[in-house]
């Protein structure tokens, strides 16, 4: 209910648009009433893009209609008989809209209350005492509102402009008219005697001449006015691609830039319905400002007057729709990546987003979007305007899809739930490039008109000029025409009509937008096996390209510092953990890499590491790389380990002789947790104890290392729960302390009469161990010396449990 109540303390502009957020698709009195109802539901844990999440929908559907339902039942009273039958009527209307769609309701609501947190985060951090300051993000965004509201300011003032000249226009044509009613009597005048017609002909030769006069003045000052709005639009639009240039240059690539981070478990890309608002604003901007010039246009061609209005018209009328394509073709994104470890014959979902389709009226003929694998050649020749359009690398199943408006939160978007690749065709590879490193990227293409087929251009030109093409008039010279009158790319021309008239050849031009976007680099794989050298791929294009590179080249070599924190972020998402790699840790890994000894973080930050090292040369004395090996801890501990690894009771980046320098000025039965330099996704413990060979020596053990196999038969903490020689985590903490609420609960008895084995770890080493208690160390029971191996093995034995 925090986020209602705070939602109610907005003012202005804020308050105006969140009011807006509500309607018949869901009524405000909903949201009061039943604001901690709908403020407790897990909103965000059903995936919209997942049908079978349907049911859960549905749930929460019958759950708020049963919320109002009740809540009408307990108004009383006069008002409260009022507000019953309207909670009532609302459970009614929210039932048939959202009975058959759910999702739609979860939809809606998700994003009301994303809004609403948004506009309340804004609203605190404009008033934050702290120094009167605001972070640079709130900062950015009132430069974008503030230039939107001078747009705004200006798109009036043109308006009244221009209606001041329709005023002026209209009244000069009646002005005009009478002149020629003037004219027309004088000639009638000759028909007349004498003696009537110079009665009569001074008074209307005076008229003749003031009116003349005056259609003189006004046809100077119509011309003026003209310019003067040219000029005025002439700075709109300036100010319109500068705010364009701001918002899809800079925030939107950004907003790119924070998607391709997220690949790498960086936070979430966020941000996208506040990209959407600006990209409709500026779209209603520039649409008002192309009819206001249309206007303008329309008011020449009724009243032509020599000048430079038209060449400034032409200029104003081509400006514009080449902004209007900008926006359009910038805008059609790619919302939801496809996974970019990419496997045969596998099921994939990935959803594209038209920001400004429902401002333009592009739903109101539905377009389709179509789905194309293509290599990274191919998206390099893509990007030259080589044309590609007939080539794939590859088959997808269920590629096409038809975009959707959400009327909820005006949104136009295809989802592809079901794609699945089905075949690909790889390039010749050289060198020690291998599968997993060959890209591709999924291209999406569609192709839709704007503004209801309302963007429509004439282009009349003499017949002469079409001889030149011959045959290739219906082609060729559409195209050439197009570009030169109407300064659009010919790719987004599909509908022309070309009519003969008089001489003339009258082209009339539809403009529909052919639009392609590509998604982030893939990288296909046959089998599970291929997973970890794929991922290292992606996670090292994702983390080091650069904006507006060529597909998809990113450097050969990276600075330490750099791929530290790639590798960082990539943990702790993975790990789903907020205990990232330490500094302890980083110099660990940089040993590891780079085969070194320092242990001082300087000697690193500017070492370079080149991708042959990271996932292609192996490490010195092993046969995996430096990637693998990393790998490996990740997804033993994801699976395993982390809840150990978020108590901070695994060190796990610390090698043996570390381990051994720490352990010898601890107590025996000390031990702690690290990962297996020889094993990829290993650990094992290491621990202090007496040397069973020589009395009053002490050594350091290690246990052969535990992988995820051993950890799915027994767990970590019920192993160190079995081995009674362990007494102390590193450096003096009781292990009980540490690790018993994740011990497994003692077996119950038995109702069948059979006995029920259990599994435990033994050191056979230290079998006959048991602490004691005087002096907190383990005393060996029994005489006989075992030979004392600084690797001992462990082993598993079912011990038998009577009832």
């Amino acid at each position: 209910m925090a986020v209602w109540i705070q939602a109610q303390q907005l003012q202005g502009d804020a308050l105006h648009q969140m009011q807006s957020l509500y309607g018949q698709h869901f009524p405000i009195e909903v949201r009061h009433y039943l604001s901690q109802w709908i403020e407790g539901q897990l909103w965000d844990a059903i995936d919209l893009e997942n049908p079978q999440e349907e049911f859960k929908a549905k749930r929460l559907l019958d759950s708020l209609i049963q919320e109002l339902q009740n809540k009408a039942e307990h108004q009383v009273g006069e008002d409260g008989f009022l507000l019953k039958i309207k909670l009532g009527h609302y459970a009614t209307q929210l039932k048939s809209t959202y009975d058959r769609c759910p999702l739609e309701l979860v939809r809606c609501i998700k994003h009301i209350l994303y809004t609403e947190q948004r506009l309340v985060r804004e609203a605190t951090n404009s008033s934050s005492p702290v120094g009167g300051m605001m972070d640079s993000m709130s900062q950015k965004y009132q430069q974008i509102n503030q230039a939107f509201e001078e747009l705004r300011l200006l798109t009036q003032d043109t308006e009244n402009d221009l209606r001041k000249l329709q005023h002026n226009q209209e009244y000069f044509i009646i002005q005009y008219q009478e002149s020629l009613r003037i004219q027309a009597q004088l000639s009638s005048l000759a028909t007349l005697p004498i003696a009537d017609r110079q009665l009569r002909e001074p008074a209307l030769l005076n008229k003749r001449a003031t009116v003349e006069a005056w259609l003189t003045r006004e046809a100077n000052t119509l011309q003026k006015y003209r310019l003067d709005l040219a000029e005025k639009h002439q700075k709109t639009l300036q100010l319109l691609r500068k705010q364009q240039t701001i918002i899809l240059d800079d925030e939107l690539i950004q907003w790119k830039r924070r998607q391709q981070l997220a690949g790498n478990g960086g936070p979430p890309e966020g941000g996208l319905d506040i990209l959407q608002s600006w990209c409709e604003k500026l779209a209603e901007t520039i649409w008002q400002n192309r009819q206001q010039i249309r206007r303008a246009e329309h008011l020449r061609q009724q009243l032509p007057i020599p000048g430079p209005i038209e060449e400034l018209l032409n200029e104003l009328s081509s400006t514009i729709t080449d902004i209007i394509s900008a926006l359009v073709t910038s805008t059609f994104i790619i919302e939801k990546q496809p996974p970019q470890v990419l496997k045969t014959q596998t099921k994939f979902a990935a959803t594209v987003r038209l920001l400004v389709g429902g401002k333009l009226n592009v739903h109101m003929n539905p377009p389709q979007v179509k789905a194309t694998i293509i290599s990274e050649q191919q998206a390099k020749a893509l990007l030259k305007n080589e044309n590609t359009r007939n080539d794939s690398s590859g088959e997808i199943l269920n590629n096409n899809c038809v975009m959707e408006y959400h009327q909820t939160t005006g949104t136009l978007s295809a989802h592809f739930r079901n794609m699945s690749l089905k075949r690909i065709k790889r390039s010749d590879r050289r060198g020690a490039e291998s599968v997993t490193e060959e890209k591709f990227t999924i291209l999406f293409e569609s192709q839709f008109s704007v503004g209801g087929n309302e963007l429509v251009f004439q282009v009349k030109v003499r017949w002469r000029r079409l001889k030149r093409f011959k045959g290739k008039i219906i082609i060729a010279g559409r195209q050439r025409l197009y570009l030169a009158l109407c300064n659009i790319s010919p790719t987004n021309t599909t509908h022309c009509h070309l009519i003969f008239c008089n001489g003339f050849a009258v082209f009339v031009v539809l403009p529909s937008f052919f639009e392609q976007t590509l998604s982030l680099p893939v990288v296909v794989i046959v089998h599970g096996s291929q997973d970890n050298n794929a991922t290292a791929t992606v996670l090292w294009d994702n983390a080091f390209a650069e904006p507006g590179r060529v597909p998809f080249l990113v450097p050969d070599k990276v600075v330490w510092p750099q791929l530290c924190d790639a590798i960082n972020m990539k943990y702790k998402a993975e790990v789903q953990s907020n205990r990232g790699l330490s500094e302890e840790n980083l110099v660990f890994l940089a040993q590891k890499a780079f085969s070194s000894s320092s242990n001082n973080p300087d000697d690193y930050r500017n070492m370079t590491m080149t991708w042959s090292q990271f996932n292609r040369e192996s490490l010195p004395g092993r046969n995996f790389t430096f990637w693998q090996w990393f790998d490996g801890v990740m997804e033993l501990t994801k699976k395993h380990l982390k809840p150990h690894w978020n108590d901070g009771a695994i060190l796990g980046f610390v090698n043996k002789q570390q381990a051994q320098d720490m352990l010898m000025s601890k107590p025996n039965g000390t031990f702690l947790l690290r990962f297996s330099d020889s094993e990829i996704g290993g650990i094992t413990i290491a621990w202090v104890a007496e040397n069973p060979n020589k009395a009053g020596e002490r050594m350091v053990w290690n246990l052969m290392p535990y992988t995820t196999k051993d950890f799915s038969i027994r767990s970590l903490a019920d192993r160190i729960s079995d081995l009674n020689h362990l007494l102390f985590l590193y450096p003096d903490r009781p292990k009980d302390e540490v690790f018993s609420k994740y011990y497994t609960p003692p077996l119950s008895k038995a109702v069948d009469g059979y006995v029920k084995p259990q599994i435990k770890q033994v050191v056979p080493e230290f079998t006959t161990a048991t602490p004691d208690p005087a002096s907190g160390n383990p005393t060996y029971m029994g005489s006989r010396r075992l030979p004392s191996p600084r690797q001992s093995s462990s082993h598993l034995r079912h011990i038998p449990t009577y009832e």
